[in-house]
């Protein structure tokens, strides 16, 4: 056994994890006190020196990691720190799992055996951060998504239709004519209407007209809203199931 190796390693994926809870949680913590929380997280190494059940292992590497998030993050937001802390280390620990087995064990039907491969320092050192770095921003994206996505309830003759909006800052449609703003329906989102007129409109250097119908009352997030139509579109738009569109000028209520 490299003691020194060992040492380098643990300090490697705790800069790693703790720098990815950094960028995931948006915290303002300085990479000096990432470093100084790897090099804490690092001394686990003497736990291997040590006689312990797993049951005073566990209570240790707990201990340590509490001490990890104080020195790097301190204790403004300990419970979602130590959380992430813990998640992705387990998602990254799955990930060299999986690599490993692949790539270090063959198997025939449920019996697996070394295959000699082995998954190296250099391997582990590459894989691990292109990993992370796809994770967080997948994350990322993922979040600023369901950040715009509302629960929307459009009153029309008596009735209500539920529906799942998205906010768009680029949708400024609004009718010239009343000034009300356009809620853009999804073509496979049936409101019943009978009475319905055309609002122009702009979009990629194309002009059109697009048909349109007035609600009663709009509802998003308990936040009601009467100066606006509803525009129905003639094609299909794929956004993760989103049932309409919605104004940039919600934003400022919402």
């Amino acid at each position: 056994m490299y003691l020194d190796l060992v040492f380098f390693i643990n300090f490697f994926f705790d800069f790693l994890i703790l720098y990815a809870t950094k960028l995931v949680l948006k915290e303002t913590t300085s990479c000096k006190r990432i470093v100084l929380g790897s090099l804490f997280g690092s001394l686990t190494i003497f736990l291997l020196f040590l006689s312990l059940s797993n049951f005073w292992l566990l209570l240790f590497k707990l201990v340590i990691s509490i001490f990890i998030i104080l020195i790097t993050f301190g204790k403004s937001n300990f419970f979602s720190d130590f959380l992430y802390f813990y998640m992705i280390s387990m998602i990254l620990g799955g990930f060299l799992y999986l690599c490993d087995v692949n790539f270090t064990y063959q198997n025939q039907g449920a019996l697996f055996y070394g295959a000699g491969l082995g998954l190296n320092l250099l391997a582990i050192m590459i894989l691990a951060p292109i990993f992370l770095y796809f994770y967080v921003k997948s994350y990322k994206q993922s979040k600023f998504q369901n950040s715009l996505l509302y629960s929307v309830q459009i009153y029309k003759d008596k009735k209500v239709y539920h529906l799942k909006g998205m906010l768009d800052t680029g949708n400024q449609l609004k009718d010239p004519t009343t000034g009300k703003c356009v809620i853009l329906l999804n073509s496979n989102v049936e409101i019943p209407t009978s009475n319905y007129f055309y609002v122009p409109y702009k979009a990629l250097n194309t002009n059109g007209l697009i048909r349109c119908s007035k609600v009663d009352l709009v509802k998003i997030c308990d936040v009601e809203f009467s100066k606006c139509l509803v525009g129905f579109s003639e094609t299909a738009f794929s956004l993760g199931g989103v049932d309409c569109i919605l104004p940039s000028i919600f934003k400022e209520e919402l």
